[in-house]
């Protein structure tokens, strides 16, 4: 018997995995290649939405991490700080298994992909990644968690600047007035600020494909109420999957644009997805389970009061609301696209999303063998 349904479920898996992967426009861009390691460059032109042209290091040379050693004033050739400082595109990858404990922020230069496919990688127990004053930069396949906060010190960020830092947050990814950033498959957790913030100014991104879980407040996209230059921030969420124990921000929005698309949230332990200072929310295909206690059943929340509440556009399509979740609309009609024609990508009714996000986070890949 045994023998009879483990021969059924390779099957179902054969059958239906293509279908998954070609329901996900990200991966059935890439996964059902075997050759993926020898054309990892291939993965940049992979991104949907508004962080579709973060093109990475897909124009520069492999650079293989073989230290898990930091060193933020000097840092040693062949360790990831040494990587994403440099002032050319660079495809970077591990040649190994590695967990790396940073000594103070990762501050990346432009026109770096972080690309974790084969190994598996891990930021954890120090301070993590500041995105900053940058452009075209694409995290893939790594695990980031329990970060901490940084310290007072120097730090450098290309090969010819060092400068003084104040000390991060503790935010796992900050991205900070840069733009065509593409976070995808990742696995988020426990730090002691945000997962993901995207702030001051920064626009064009796209995170997707990611598991979060464990976590107070998840994702913040826009600095504070007051901060206007984060009224021309776009940002996709697609495809990921929030799991069990987040509690708040998933994401927040202030002022900027959010299409938030075909994720899965599991319980939520206050809300979902809250906004203030007139953001626009668009919430589609998205699947939606809400907490057993009855007073948190409401998947949206407006951080803020006021009459001027009536000219936000915060609109539900295609969602699928479970166990007594409820998404409140706007009073202000429907939200108008935002992407440009590459941009845009097909979203699925929200009853699909267990299938789209079931490969969320880093994935295991093995050379020769379809990802």
């Amino acid at each position: 018997m045994a023998s009879i349904f483990s021969t059924v479920s390779l099957l179902f898996a054969l059958f239906f995995s293509p279908l998954v992967h070609s329901q996900n426009p990200i991966d059935s861009c890439w996964r059902t290649n075997p050759d993926w390691e020898s054309n990892r460059r291939a993965l940049a032109g992979c991104a949907v939405g508004f962080g579709k042209q973060a093109a990475g290091g897909k124009d520069g040379s492999i650079y293989v991490v073989t230290s898990s050693k930091d060193d933020p004033e000097n840092p040693i050739p062949g360790t990831l700080r040494h990587a994403v400082i440099q002032s050319e595109p660079l495809w970077i990858t591990f040649s190994r298994d590695m967990s790396i404990v940073l000594k103070n922020e990762l501050i990346m230069n432009s026109n770096k992909t972080i690309d974790g496919r084969g190994a598996k990688v891990e930021i954890a127990n120090g301070p993590c990644i500041t995105i900053q004053h940058v452009s075209h930069v694409i995290i893939h396949g790594i695990s980031i968690h329990h970060c901490k906060p940084g310290k007072a010190g120097m730090v450098r960020s290309s090969p010819d600047h060092i400068g003084r830092r104040r000390g991060s947050d503790g935010d796992a990814i900050s991205v900070f007035n840069s733009s065509n950033v593409w976070i995808d498959h990742c696995f988020f957790s426990r730090s002691e600020d945000g997962l993901i913030d995207v702030v001051h100014g920064s626009t064009a991104v796209t995170i997707s494909n990611n598991y979060f879980t464990q976590h107070d407040k998840v994702m913040l996209l826009g600095h504070n109420d007051n901060s206007v230059v984060d009224e021309n921030m776009k940002v996709t969420i697609a495809f990921n999957y929030f799991g069990s124990g987040l509690i708040e921000r998933i994401p927040r929005v202030r002022r900027g644009y959010a299409h938030v698309a075909n994720n899965r949230y599991d319980k939520w332990e206050m809300y979902a997805i809250g906004g203030s200072a007139d953001p626009t929310i668009f919430s589609e295909g998205n699947y939606f389970v809400a907490p057993d206690d009855p007073s948190k059943k409401q998947v949206t929340k407006r951080l803020e009061s006021g009459s001027y509440r009536k000219s936000w556009k915060w609109t539900s399509s295609k969602d699928v609301l479970l166990n007594g979740a409820y998404f409140e609309p706007s009073s202000n009609g429907t939200v108008t696209s935002l992407y440009a024609r590459e941009e845009e990508f097909s979203v699925y009714d929200g009853s699909l999303v267990p299938n789209l996000t079931f490969s969320a986070g880093p994935l295991s890949c093995d050379s020769s063998r379809i990802c």
